[in-house]
């Protein structure tokens, strides 16, 4: 796998996202000198991010197929705005093969890896695959699509129950289902085959062997077109509703940080050997001192600052100069290690059922003082629209301890003023003075058996 030959030096920057992702982007752009364009749609014409930026071009209308989904729509803009690179940031098309293949034939810079590195890391099987020709450890179970009832029925069988269902060309979430016995097997296949073909239009699903308590252990690396291939850290991102993360911290408490040496630099080993090129990041379930590979995101990750405040490496500002040919400029021995970092995702949602609450925010006080830091494109008066994720902001923050970085947050979410829509804060709060997650190592499920205890309660 290597990388097409679309790297090279550029001056302008189309950014094709909005939010706080691509404020991010702006600012590690202007800070590289780079001249930034923010596309946006129409529902984001007020943004104040766009005022910021050296030039702004609407994409289209409020739905996102029709604007920041739309691929035509984006090279237009950059064709009209002089862009030569374009960051998809992500979520949207930030994953998205074709898309980097399109970006390639206009002429242009994709910011991201190659769209070969896309597709190979964007189908679970064929990633799992090469992670084990690369030598990372995988979840035990199928290493191709299976197709057949009986052969399902075979490989649950030789894995043991239970077994987790799970779409080739899946993600956020979608497209898995747990099987606990060999009567539910036949069922669960065709459902979670039609799903595949519905969220993804793929069919295809593979079996895993469900790990009853794992946590989620991310390793963050960056990889440029020069042979050089590094880990930052890794990151615990274990406290989960329904797939999706709520807070996540840096490094993994409780883990051996020589277990986590070596599985950081195998996976700066696979990097090398695959030809992987920008910045990715591999996802696995540790469980009974045991990693498991599940997936490599081949973008930056939305929890990826508190990386940043553990190394003071700018993973964004790296991604832009990957993408313009330049060299990593340090080693893997250059990274230091330092204190701990938390980022809470703080949504515009109810904090009892989780449905997204939309509209203005009339009050708005952000936190400061000594290790904070706040990524967020909202500003008081700024309405929170329907048509997309419900994010207001990212609090974050770093201190010399674990137990220093919790007190910091607290104080931070004590100090955050929110005023408008619902907001989770709260909830924050509460999981901030949970024992369990103050001891640290929780396991995947731990909130969402929190949330069944309380609405029992």
């Amino acid at each position: 796998m290597t990388r097409d030959p679309q790297t090279r030096p550029f001056e302008t920057v189309l950014i094709a996202n909005r939010g706080e992702i691509a404020l991010r982007i702006q600012r590690a752009c202007h800070t590289l000198g780079l001249r930034c364009v923010c596309a946006y749609s129409e529902a984001d014409r007020d943004a104040p991010y766009l005022r910021s930026a050296d030039a702004a071009i609407c994409i289209g209308p409020a739905p996102a197929t029709k604007s920041y989904l739309n691929v035509e729509a984006i090279l237009i803009a950059a064709e009209i705005t002089g862009a030569e690179a374009i960051h998809p940031g992500y979520g949207f098309l930030s994953e998205n093969a074709d898309f980097a293949d399109a970006v390639a034939r206009s002429g242009r810079v994709f910011v991201g890896p190659a769209a070969s590195a896309i597709r190979t890391m964007g189908n679970k099987v064929a990633a799992k695959k090469a992670m084990i020709a690369a030598g990372v450890p995988c979840v035990p179970g199928s290493s191709e699509a299976l197709g057949d009832d009986a052969v399902i029925a075979r490989i649950a069988e030789e894995v043991g129950y239970p077994i987790i269902l799970k779409a080739a060309g899946g993600g956020g979430g979608r497209g898995m289902r747990v099987v606990r016995s060999q009567a539910e097997l036949a069922k669960a296949a065709a459902i979670t085959r039609e799903e595949a073909q519905r969220f993804f239009a793929n069919p295809d699903i593979y079996i895993e062997k469900f790990l009853e308590r794992p946590r989620h252990v991310e390793i963050q690396v960056l990889c440029d077109g020069h042979g050089e291939a590094v880990w930052l850290s890794d990151r615990d991102c274990s406290l989960q509703r329904r797939h999706q993360k709520v807070i996540e911290e840096a490094p993994a408490p409780g883990i051996d940080r020589e277990a986590i040496a070596a599985i950081g630099e195998r996976c700066a080993k696979a990097c090398r050997q695959i030809g992987y090129v920008g910045a990715g990041t591999f996802e696995f379930l540790y469980e009974d001192g045991a990693f498991y590979f599940i997936e490599m995101n081949t973008r930056v990750q939305v929890e990826h600052p508190v990386t940043e405040m553990i190394t003071g490496i700018d993973i964004v500002a790296a991604q832009l100069r990957i993408a313009r040919g330049e060299p990593l400029g340090f080693r893997q021995q250059d990274i230091r290690i330092c204190g701990h970092s938390l980022e809470c995702r703080i949504n515009a949602e109810d904090p009892f059922n989780f449905a997204p609450q939309p509209g203005r925010i009339d009050e708005l006080v952000l936190p400061g003082g000594p290790g904070v830091r706040v990524d967020t494109h909202v500003t008081r008066g700024y309405t929170i629209p329907s048509s997309y994720d419900s994010m207001i902001a990212k609090l974050i923050v770093h201190g010399s301890t674990r137990d220093e970085a919790l007190a910091r947050m607290r104080r931070a979410l004590s100090e955050l003023v929110i005023d408008g829509p619902a907001c989770n804060a709260a909830l924050h709060m509460e999981l901030l003075n949970e024992e369990n997650f103050v001891a640290g190592g929780v396991d995947i499920h731990h909130l969402e058996r929190l949330l069944s205890e309380r609405s029992a309660a």
